[in-house]
């Protein structure tokens, strides 16, 4: 059990919240933080959109997240998976995955996120891929040293007491999923064994 109270932290996911909190900040609206762990993003996005709406289907690490969002008006934090949730009539500007992806069915998961957004929505995901291909192996080879230096910088903190699961798609298989539900997607390789993900619903975006 989890009971360690963590504040603001760094590792190879919280790297790429700046990303996520400048998209919010474009959009101003209502973003859906999906698979929102312990609430750390969602607390970041509140100050720049005007509603947070964090699923997690763990009960522990719900009770985490709303035990740090606290008091703040603009941010919801349920308990669901993403097949569970049930928005009603909402649609959201936009919608992160962050490391929660690759727990979820890619094709269903993406088709959904993609139904949920508004006209002018967008789709940002932070996410992990397995190695298959030589090169994957060797992207991975080199963000050790990177990851390394990173770690020690900021003070990594890999364990923040949620569930993990390792990735089962490779990169090329999710282009080639992600090219056939959200066409004009952008995919590319990141350091700290990351991928980013961004698609619009809107043609500007893509």
């Amino acid at each position: 059990m989890w009971t360690e109270a963590v504040g603001d932290y760094w590792n190879h996911n919280t790297a790429y919240h700046p990303w996520l909190v400048g998209l919010a900040a474009k959009h101003r609206g209502d973003v859906l933080d999906v698979g929102c762990g312990d609430g750390l993003l969602a607390q970041r996005l509140a100050p720049v959109s005007r509603s947070v709406t964090g699923i997690e289907p763990d009960s522990e690490t719900t009770d985490r997240a709303r035990g740090r969002i606290g008091d703040l008006e603009n941010v919801q934090i349920s308990r669901a998976s993403f097949e569970e949730f049930d928005p009603g009539t909402r649609r959201f500007d936009l919608i992160t995955f962050v490391a929660s992806l690759h727990h979820m069915d890619l094709r269903t998961t993406l088709a959904r996120a993609r139904d949920l957004l508004t006209p002018s929505g967008e789709i940002a995901v932070v996410g992990l891929s397995a190695n298959e291909s030589a090169w994957d192996w060797v992207w991975s080879a080199c963000c050790v040293p990177v990851a390394a230096v990173g770690d020690r910088l900021h003070g990594d903190t890999p364990d923040i007491g949620v569930t993990l699961a390792d990735p089962r798609e490779s990169l090329r298989t999710i282009r080639r999923v992600t090219a056939e539900v959200l066409p004009g997607a952008v995919i590319r390789r990141k350091l700290y064994y990351r991928y980013l993900l961004r698609w619009s619903s809107g043609p500007s975006g893509r």
